[in-house]
């Protein structure tokens, strides 16, 4: 029997922002696999979740990676939606990443990327579906700590525009949704206060983002509303990207 309820495989969905975005498919109707390479934690995460699975899975591995697709493919006979959102980050000084550092997060956060799409392809022909990548601000603004996270992003905003133009005969959309400043145990680890407060400042809305404000438009960007935009990256990031130097004495001008 074919089946025809449409599915989305949503990768590093244990917590934060994969696990809103399966979340906010599986309320749209979707079955999700929710796949992470932490088996206890995704499990967790998929129990609180319907028409969904849990899959262990590193997406820097190929065969881990065609067993992933295997299983799904398995379970629910069609593939509509890849949403790429599994990372790594260190944040050190360029004379302190050493080159195991570079490749521990260049696996993950672009060979992935590029794993779980190539492996997808046969499915998504079937369904014209959609791939969203998860990017950074990192890709396009520069920081200190960042050589090897921030160059990593801004491959997967290039690979996206590749992958966008190679399959789109394929009526495959592919798209990049690149956040800034968002609010989730990463960045909590990563971050300290000081630099978090700093974050705000430069952020023309004054706030982080939630994991729900990116769902929303990684969800947008597969749905049939989106059916012409492809190649494209969206910065979720408040207007960070936007803003110059200034900002935050302006803000102080304006209290006076």
């Amino acid at each position: 029997m074919t089946q025809t309820t449409q599915v989305a495989i949503v990768t590093g969905a244990a917590r934060g922002i994969g696990l809103a975005t399966a979340q906010l498919f599986q309320s749209h109707g979707y079955r999700v696999a929710l796949v992470d390479r932490d088996e206890s934690e995704v499990v967790k995460a998929a129990a609180g979740i319907e028409n969904s699975i849990a899959i262990a899975c590193d997406i820097s591995s190929p065969a881990d990676v065609s067993h992933m697709i295997e299983t799904v493919m398995n379970s629910f006979g069609r593939i509509d939606a890849l949403v790429n959102n599994a990372g790594v980050a260190e944040f050190k000084p360029l004379e302190e990443t050493d080159f195991d550092c570079w490749r521990k997060i260049m696996s993950t956060n672009l060979d992935g990327v590029f794993l779980c799409t190539q492996a997808a392809i046969p499915a998504l022909k079937e369904s014209r579906g959609a791939v969203v990548n998860i990017g950074s601000i990192s890709a396009v603004r520069a920081s200190t700590l960042r050589v090897a996270y921030g160059t990593s992003k801004a491959a997967v905003v290039h690979l996206t525009k590749q992958l966008a133009v190679e399959l789109g005969d394929y009526g495959i959309r592919v798209n990049c949704v690149s956040p800034g400043p968002v609010k989730t145990q990463l960045a909590a680890a990563v971050h300290s206060p000081e630099i978090i407060t700093a974050y705000y400042n430069g952020i023309p809305l004054n706030r982080s983002a939630t994991v729900g404000d990116i769902a929303e438009t990684v969800y947008f960007l597969c749905s049939e509303k989106a059916g012409y935009v492809t190649g494209q990256m969206i910065a979720v990031d408040g207007g960070f990207d936007a803003a110059g130097v200034g900002l935050p004495a302006l803000r102080a001008k304006r209290g006076q």
